[in-house]
């Protein structure tokens, strides 16, 4: 039996463990640890927490078994105040040994804590002219102790000291919504100072502050002027203190990057000398904006080596890193002249795609006079591959691309014995990283890249199994709520560029209460939950008052059901999904979750409010939209899988129909993907829920157009925008917007680490686990593993040898219920390792009933494979899709009259010939 461990992984917040983090933006921070291993027998009943602060150390004994974000035990910390804190936990008997420490320190809490005032260059720094950097300077007259940097700015801002350059982060300070909240950086500097004279620089970029932003065109939205903010407090050996502020006194000059923005790229001019210092002006803004971050900043993730230099048809230099990336090309350069780096994601006809860039240039260029290596500092780029002019034999071994992203913790991973879906799986997860780019983009390549609430509604559960999400989606949850409308309403994007008064469409204002219901659920953040709930309910209030006494919410603009495979290229609007019914089911799902939320925060008349809420919608959604036999209006898979899911349907009989219809839908679309963003998260959890779920196995792996895999055979690296983002010939799809690098189809994946695998939260923060895995007979293994707040779980499954063999890791402080393959029970077991032998349930083969029908003969997926490839030899269907079209008003008819239904009854030519194949088949 193992020993009680020490209590490990001792966190401020949602700050990752292990190092040290400054500039806290909460005097009280809550804290979390983990125990790895503890006796069987064990749960945590006490806790004791020791704080030194300077030379005293406070020892707080709590009772009770919480382990994830509890209370900050003393006093709250002053600005810039240190701590150290140590635990040690217990049960009734026994305590642990005290855990490593874990220090923090705050950031400046208040706005009096600022001296320092933002500086913008005066004469310099136009919107067309070179990015400048701002100066100034400090004599420290001892030994050096201790130095902190707090900076941000208006625009992007990169700061150097004695030429050096500060921190490691990129792109900073990142992208809230300035208007209301501007994060600053704490840099802990104390090694780039001496004794003596210390130059400060910061150049400055438009970044999202000034350069162009959204796809209507619009620049300087935050404001035409750039600035700096920086506070170096420097604390000598003797124990005095020397402040260095941004002030009038600071000067300003031209650097060589001659411009620069995140859509076009940057011109560098190395062989330009720098301008020379001219004045600064003090700028009045709120320093009361000022916020610290929730979460991690953008990094450099990874360099990935150029895999392939070639030529192209019409003679270009382009270079295939293999994967497509966000972030900027390094490149080594050994000769002088003018030097281009063009980007894009994808080829078409042997040279760089860049029609789904739309307007944005992303290009890179250079003039340099010697051998240099170069990188951009003031912009990124959505790419797989380059074109570069103007350097001389260039070789593989010169350029790396440099992958940029929050510099989030990996937590989620999950893997099966079919290559292409552990593909796809990887795509999700480059995916996500590229457009994690301190906001949940949609894209990260073409003249958008904004912060889509519809995209990140339906991601949040896959991101935040995959990554440690809390503090990035909470900070972003902030923006939210500060942009919304004082009606209630959701802007479109977060931050909100497109400033179009009163927007309110469904799906996409519901991330104003699903994601933090999804990061309570994931996390156990109740402060979070809370904090967002007046938000949650304005949202739903509006969604109400748009309903009507009826609350049926119709009419109005919606993007309904975005991107459904059927609606034209061009017309994206055009979903099958009737955007009445998708709106007032929403209405319904959101209502509910309100109530969900207020529960938890102990507000019982609001509970009771939504709640009511939420079943009257529900009552007038059937009524409205649902036939007695349960048909749903418009007869498409993603009304279904909504009515389904959400609990629209009061009537079990309903409930089954419903199912049944979801079923045929699926086959009779040939097994093909037939949903937008909307519906697709539900899909295979809906044909699951109803019965079906080897046909959930056959929609998830199915590779034909469209498809989840589909794009996989094509080469794809990330997940598309569209189901066809590039079509079968390898030409690009004609709708003026497609992206290689989209994350909301990638949002099956959450139903892959749930379902498939097994492995899903049963309360908040995985305290309880629940392990349903759902082996199917397309697959002989899968595993899923996630870094819970209270530890690694990890679930895996493999059929082999007529025998299923489980295995369950469950960590110290969770618990685990357990539904077995096969059986109706469920088992409860706490932490350690687990294991079960059972029947293989696949491990006959199956065999087809004994009179199918059509509908049954599809069901049999070996018979149906012969089919449709017998139907393509004959000439009767192009593929499985138009076959099964064919089938669509048959599928109760006797498997022996497929001939004549494929033909219509001989109608189309090949039906003597398809009927010769199928006898010898």
């Amino acid at each position: 039996m193992p020993e009680l461990a020490a209590p490990s992984a001792l966190r401020f917040e949602h700050h990752p463990a292990g190092r040290p983090v400054l500039g806290l933006g909460t005097a009280t921070p809550r804290l979390s640890w983990q125990v790895t291993a503890a006796p069987d027998d064990y749960s945590q009943a006490r806790y004791e927490l020791a704080v030194t602060r300077g030379n005293t150390t406070e020892n707080h004994a709590v009772g009770g078994g919480e382990q994830i974000l509890v209370a900050w035990p003393g006093a709250p910390l002053t600005a810039r105040e240190s701590v150290s804190v140590r635990v040690r936990v217990g049960d009734a008997t026994t305590w642990s040994e005290w855990s490593e420490p874990a220090v923090a320190e705050a950031g400046l809490l208040n706005t009096s804590d600022w001296t320092a005032r933002f500086v913008s260059p005066r004469d310099i720094a136009g919107l067309e002219a070179p990015a400048p950097i701002v100066s100034g300077a400090i004599d420290l007259p001892g030994e050096v102790v201790q130095a902190r940097l707090y900076a941000t700015a208006h625009g992007l801002y990169v700061a150097r000291i004695n030429g050096e350059r500060v921190g490691d982060e990129q792109l900073a300070p990142g992208w809230t919504a300035y208007r209301h909240r501007l994060r600053y950086q704490t840099h802990d500097v104390t090694a780039l100072l001496h004794e003596g004279h210390n130059d400060l620089e910061i150049l400055l970029g438009n970044g999202w502050f000034r350069g162009r932003l959204g796809f209507q065109g619009r620049r300087a939205i935050y404001g035409d002027r750039i600035a700096a903010l920086a506070q170096l407090e420097v604390t000598l050996a003797d124990g005095s203190t020397h402040v260095l502020n941004t002030d009038g006194e600071w000067t300003a000059r031209e650097s060589r990057i001659v411009a620069d923005d995140l859509y076009n790229g940057q011109r560098t001019d190395l062989t330009r000398a720098e301008g020379e210092p001219t004045p600064v002006d003090v700028l009045d803004a709120d320093l009361s904006l000022l916020v610290a971050p929730d979460g991690p900043p953008v990094r450099i993730t990874e360099v990935v080596p150029a895999q392939s230099v070639t030529t192209s048809p019409s003679g270009k230099t382009l270079v295939d890193f293999g994967q497509n990336v966000v972030g900027w090309v390094r490149l080594k350069v050994r000769n002088a002249g003018q030097i281009t780096v063009r980007h894009a994601e994808v080829l078409e006809d042997g040279e760089l795609g860049v029609r789904p860039l739309r307007t944005a240039d992303a290009t890179d260029t250079w003039i340099v006079g010697e051998e240099a290596t170069l990188e951009p500092e003031l912009t990124f780029h959505g790419f797989r591959y380059a074109e570069v002019t103007g350097v001389d034999d260039l070789a593989t071994e010169d350029i790396e691309a440099v992958v940029v992203g929050s510099d989030l913790r990996r937590t989620g991973w999950f893997d099966s014995d079919h290559e292409l879906l552990n593909k796809f799986h990887d795509n999700v997860v480059w995916g996500m990283r590229g457009n994690f780019v301190d906001v949940p983009t949609d894209c990260p390549q073409r003249d958008e890249r904004l912060g889509w609430t519809g995209d990140i509604q339906v991601f949040s559960p896959t991101a935040s199994f995959l990554f440690d999400t809390a503090g990035f989606l909470g900070s972003w949850l902030a923006d939210l709520a500060a942009e919304q409308y004082k009606d209630g309403s959701v802007p479109y994007v977060i931050p909100d560029v497109i400033r179009r008064p009163g927007p309110a469409t469904a799906a996409w204002g519901d991330a104003a209460t699903i994601v933090p219901w999804v990061i309570y659920q994931r996390t156990g953040d109740r402060d979070l939950l809370e904090r967002q709930l007046p938000s949650m309910r304005l949202w739903v209030d509006k969604m109400a008052a748009l309903a009507g006494q009826n609350l049926l919410w119709a009419g109005g603009f919606q993007f309904g059901d975005w991107l459904d495979p059927t609606a034209p290229p061009a017309d994206p609007f055009r979903a099958k999904a009737d955007p009445d019914v998708i709106a007032t089911a929403h209405l319904a799902r959101s209502a509910e979750v309100v109530a969900l939320a207020a529960e938890v925060a102990g507000d019982a008349d609001t509970t009771r409010e939504y709640a009511e809420l939420a079943a009257k919608v529900r009552d007038a959604f059937a009524r409205e939209y649902v036939t007695p036999d349960g048909r749903v209006l418009s007869d498409a898979a993603t009304t279904y899988a909504l009515a389904l899911q959400w609990a629209l349907l009061p009537d079990a009989e309903q409930r089954r129909h419903a199912g049944d219809r979801l079923a045929d839908l699926v086959r009779t679309a040939g097994f093909r993907i037939s949903t937008g963003f909307v519906g697709t998260p539900l899909m295979t959890d809906a044909l699951t829920d109803a019965g079906y779920p080897e046909l959930a196995y056959r929609l998830l792996l199915q590779t034909g157009c469209p498809s989840w895999l589909y794009p996989v055979t094509m080469g794809a690296t990330t997940v598309w925008e569209r189901w066809d983002s590039m079509l079968p010939d390898g030409s690009i799809n004609p709708g003026e917007m497609t992206s290689f690098n989209h994350y909301a189809l990638g949002a099956v994946a959450d139903w892959l680490h749930r379902r498939v695998a097994g492995l899903a939260p049963g309360a908040p923060g995985y305290q309880l686990i629940e392990v349903r895995p759902l082996p199917g007979r397309a697959l002989t293994r899968a595993a899923a593993r996630h870094l819970t707040p209270y530890g690694e779980a990890e679930v895996a499954w493999q059929r082999e040898g007529g025998e299923l063999q489980l295995d369950l890791t469950v960590p110290v402080g969770a618990t685990a219920v357990v539904t077995l393959p096969g059986q109706d029970q469920t088992i409860e077991v706490r932490h350690g390792r687990h294991h079960w032998t059972l029947p293989d349930p696949y491990a006959q083969e199956e065999q087809p009933a004994a009179e199918p029908s059509i509908r049954q003969l599809m069901d049999h997926q070996p018979s149906w494979d012969r089919i449709v490839s017998a139907a393509a030899e004959a000439g009767v269907a192009a593929d499985e899709a138009a076959l099964a079209d064919r089938l669509k008003p048959f599928l109760d008819a006797p498997a022996t009259q497929i001939v004549d239904a494929a033909t219509a009854d001989g109608f189309i030519p090949g039906a003597d010939r398809f009927r010769t194949l199928l006898e010898n088949a």
